[in-house]
């Protein structure tokens, strides 16, 4: 059995940070990074999206390779950052934090 067919693929995304939030407008997907300006993406025919609580992230469809890629390009606005831990990570990922400069000092 074709489990792109007949179940389809799925990517999941987070969110994380204050005012981060993705809202959908039609074919667009528009995300608030914390830039100036909301950034929008243009969702492909083939593709599904879905947003829940405005900080989950749901890439649908039956290309493995084109989900992945879409969610990859949606990732690269604003990847993780290791001190904080914001920005827009996977929805299994876990993001190893750093200790600050003053973390050992004695």
């Amino acid at each position: 059995m074709v489990v792109g067919v007949s179940k389809g693929f799925e990517k999941k995304l987070q969110l994380v940070g204050v005012g981060y939030r993705a809202v959908l407008e039609g074919k667009d997907l528009v995300l608030s990074l914390g830039f100036s300006h909301p950034v929008r993406m243009t969702i492909p025919d083939d593709l599904k999206v879905k947003v829940e609580e405005n900080t989950r992230i749901t890439v649908s469809g039956y290309d493995k390779s084109v989900i992945g890629q879409f969610a990859a390009s949606i990732r690269r606005w604003r990847p993780p950052e290791p001190y904080k831990g914001k920005g827009v990570r996977y929805g299994d990922e876990v993001v190893r934090l750093k200790e600050g400069k003053a973390g050992k000092k004695k």
